[in-house]
């Protein structure tokens, strides 16, 4: 008996279980009750077990039948989805996407991927989003969204974590020849720091201790800027120290034009998340963005992996 031979015969078998008679399942697909009946027949032939128990007025599952039947619906479950994944791969990706996404870490790390993958698929055409506030997905008619840090998802929301960045303590050459290397983080009160403030408020430097615990630290600052990209250009110039994510600082650091103060200490974890509005079908264009940006930004050279156990 081939495979071929078995598997001509397995859909009017699970047509039959399924529609819960002979007669119902010839019209679903759409052959006579005889040709229904003899499928079944050949197979229980070729299995040499009985898959019915008949009588005249009902008819069930044998033992047999019924694994035989758990075994036909995962077969049939993994050639559709072997069929949707061909044809998927066959779909244009289409449409205008639009996407919104933090400023700097848009600009240097999102909205690449995405150009290339427009560039590759002449019939997508972009809208790109730049802010570093927060935008109500469904109500911008966002596709997708690029957070970085904790996310809050709402009704009607999806969200996919993608990749974990740390944040470095930083400064130039320059600024290390004249002021040196931080010894402990106790040592910050006789540097120069700068600061990420919004609305007046600075942002914490959070790390771990030695013993595992959560610290955090505000530095005394000369400078305090919103704009991730002004602090780098500070930092960059000698004016000062900062807090600064790996993503933004580690070109820097390879070239020489940066110095990691503290190497050894452990920061902590920041997540960066895909968020898309829930749909019944998601449309081919965000479903391949999201694979694709996805891959990129976890395999980044800054991308970490989370310790277990690590926030």
């Amino acid at each position: 008996m081939s495979t071929i031979d078995l598997f001509n015969d397995v859909p009017a078998f699970v047509a039959v279980v399924e529609a819960g008679s002979f007669a119902d399942a010839a019209r679903r697909l759409h052959l006579s009750r005889s040709a229904v009946g003899k499928a079944v027949a050949r197979l229980e032939e070729r299995l040499n077990v009985r898959l019915f128990h008949r009588t005249t007025r009902s008819k069930s599952l044998t033992d047999d039948g019924q694994i035989f039947y758990e075994h036909c619906q995962q077969a049939m479950t993994a050639l559709q989805s072997g069929k949707a994944q061909i044809e998927t791969g066959r779909e244009t990706v289409s449409g205008r996407l639009r996407v919104t996404m933090p400023v700097l870490f848009g600009r240097m790390y999102v909205a690449p991927i995405l150009m290339e993958l427009a560039a590759a698929n002449p019939e997508l055409s972009l809208e790109l989003d730049f802010r570093d506030h927060h935008v109500d997905l469904i109500d911008a008619g966002m596709d997708l969204a690029i957070r970085n840090g904790p996310v809050g998802v709402g009704m009607g929301l999806q969200a996919r974590h993608i990749a974990h960045h740390r944040s470095l303590i930083c400064a130039a050459p320059s600024y290390v020849e004249r002021y040196g290397m931080l010894g402990t983080l106790d040592d910050l009160h006789r540097h120069v720091a700068i600061n990420y403030s919004r609305d007046g408020l600075a942002y914490l430097w959070e790390f771990l201790r030695a013993d595992g615990t959560p610290g955090e630290l505000i530095p005394p600052a000369r400078l305090c800027l919103n704009d991730l990209g002004a602090m780098l250009d500070a930092v960059v110039a000698g004016q000062g120290l900062a807090w600064l994510p790996d993503w933004l600082v580690v070109d820097g650091i390879a070239t020489g034009e940066l110095v990691n103060l503290f190497p050894d200490l452990t920061t902590r974890l920041k997540e960066i998340h895909l968020i898309w509005p829930e749909a019944p079908h998601m449309p081919t264009r965000v479903r391949v963005a999201i694979e694709r940006l996805s891959h990129s930004l976890s395999t980044a050279s800054w991308s970490v992996a989370a310790p277990a156990g690590e926030l």
